[in-house]
């Protein structure tokens, strides 16, 4: 194994419990039992501290490679992935009918959270079984749950998202990848690029859910099914599903990104014909809150890394002339509590969205926080990142501190499950105009009642987009209303975290909410 040593991880267990029970008040969900959270958030978290987080640096140095077609995986990660497995944990939300427990989606994204920041590469490659398991249990048949669920539970599978294809980002109209009937079968030819976990010798097998023409490419998106094809045949061949490279990049070393290549590969249809983008898309939301919490998790560990070296830095001294750490000077603290906030704030909002999406008619307001969530955590997880390495100075910038990976392994949130540009597009188009407004209104609600000081702020949201909505084409204006948007959020939720904070005298929070109502996006 590669040599080299990181500072060691930290899950904020206190500050996940801290949001999940008094800011987002998840008590209110009727499945929700607040010491099962506690003991499963706290177990995972010693798992991850002891287990996967010292695979993080060392992963991260080695890399993947592509050896006689097939991806192998960093030094250790095989190991750690059959514990990961053994001890249940890719089947926590699946339903109990197919072998998983059926837990909170509120301590799901806890684990997914922690997971991120102890090793977000391996994390990866791991975190889309949840959220292939329920696209199944939503639009599969009862026989394809009860075959294809109980591998993604019991870790025999992992799983992937393959949707992009040279030449068709962001714009899935333009996907050529073609499906066609082979008897009661399907075949499916084409490329798909930047495919997490395309491929790794990890798993025994891999479940590919794959977005495919079944239609005309005059039919745009409606010409889309989509599609589960396993990497290997039911009597054990491999399937015609090829690497033919992973890419080099930034970051997530030891994530393999994949360009896969299906040559008549056998598969079977996932819900109706046609239907394709539909059941990707509520993969695609559920990856959203994750990859929004992978900013979250980001933020964390750069403010760990910058608060844990500047207590022990000396520099400089006070004004008796006695030596001082680096945390007593004013700029320091200013960015250690910066990047404290982004953390906090996001994960608080992030909670609250998927709480209050979870309750009768939550669900309009859980679309509208979504692309929010996403576009504000990411950027808020890059943020912090840097201001890790710049609180560490020449050594934030040196691998062996882990502030360098943790930016490069940031950067890449604002990019993929839609570029934070699209999410930007979308508040301000389809969000405002959606199931007649319901979730514009419903976000206009959220501000009013997260306190009086916030009725200004609604009321100047609110005016903002009836003009937006108005507009033939607002996408000039996206990038700023998503802003404004993304502001009033952070407002509203830093306020019911001040009101938390007052209650139980929590000093730190309250530093924190002083410093947050000063940050701007």
């Amino acid at each position: 194994m590669t040599d080299i040593q990181a500072p060691p991880f930290h899950a904020p267990v206190d500050d996940i419990l801290f949001s999940l029970e008094h800011v987002a008040r998840a008590d209110r969900l009727r499945d929700w039992d607040g010491e099962l959270a506690r003991e499963v958030i706290t177990h995972f978290a010693s798992f991850a501290e002891e287990r996967i987080a010292p695979l993080n640096a060392s992963g991260d140095v080695e890399g993947c490679r592509l050896e006689n077609g097939r991806v192998k995986m960093p030094e250790g990660f095989a190991q750690v992935y059959r514990e990961l497995a053994e001890q249940g944990w890719h089947g926590i939300s699946a339903p109990e009918t197919h072998g998983g427990q059926n837990l909170n989606h509120a301590i799901v994204a806890s684990v997914c959270e922690i997971f991120a920041g102890a090793n977000h590469s391996l994390q990866m490659v791991a975190g889309l079984v949840p959220g292939a398991i329920s696209t199944l249990v939503r639009f599969g048949t009862e026989e394809q749950q009860q075959r294809l669920i109980p591998p993604l539970v019991d870790g025999g599978w992992l799983a992937t998202m393959a949707l992009t294809e040279p030449g068709s980002g962001s714009d899935l109209s333009t996907i050529r990848m073609r499906a066609t009937r082979d008897g009661d079968a399907w075949r499916i030819d084409g490329e798909k690029i930047f495919i997490s976990g395309g491929d790794q010798d990890i798993s025994e097998g891999i479940l590919h859910l794959v977005l495919a023409r079944t239609g005309s490419m005059e039919e745009g998106s409606r010409g889309l099914s989509l599609f589960a094809c396993l990497s290997h045949l039911p009597n054990g061949e491999r399937n015609s599903v090829s690497v033919t490279r992973i890419e080099e990049k930034l970051g997530l070393h030891a994530s393999p990104t994949c360009q896969l290549a299906f040559d008549g590969a056998r598969a079977e249809l996932v819900g109706e014909l046609g239907m394709g983008l539909k059941a990707m898309f509520a993969l695609m939301n559920h990856a959203r809150l994750d990859v929004a919490l992978q900013g979250v998790a980001h933020a964390a560990r750069g403010a760990d890394l910058a608060r844990r070296y500047a207590a022990e830095r000396l520099q400089g001294r006070d004004r008796s002339g006695q030596p001082v750490t680096i945390d007593q000077h004013a700029d320091v603290a200013r960015m250690i509590k910066e990047a404290d906030a982004w953390a906090v704030g996001g994960r608080a909002l992030v909670h609250l969205t998927m709480v209050e999406g979870e309750l009768t008619g939550g669900e309009a307001l859980l679309s509208f926080m979504t692309p929010i969530c996403k576009w504000l955590c990411t950027e808020g997880g890059i943020r912090g990142a840097d201001l890790a390495i710049q609180v560490m100075g020449g050594y934030g910038y040196l691998r062996e501190f882990g502030a360098e990976q943790n930016w490069r392994d940031a950067r890449i949130c604002a990019i993929y499950e839609g570029a934070n540009g699209i999410h930007a597009l979308t508040n301000a188009t389809r969000s405002l105009k959606s199931d007649g407004g319901a979730g514009a209104a419903a976000f206009v609600a959220l501000l009013r009642e997260s306190g009086s000081e916030l009725h200004e702020q609604a009321h100047r949201w609110e005016a903002e987009a009836r003009r937006i909505a108005s507009m033939s084409d607002p996408s000039a204006e996206a990038h700023d209303f998503m802003r404004l948007t993304a502001t009033s959020a952070w407002l509203a939720v830093w306020a019911r975290i001040k009101k938390v904070a007052e209650a139980t005298e929590n000093a730190r929070y309250l530093k924190l909410a002083k410093r947050a109502s000063t940050m701007s996006f």
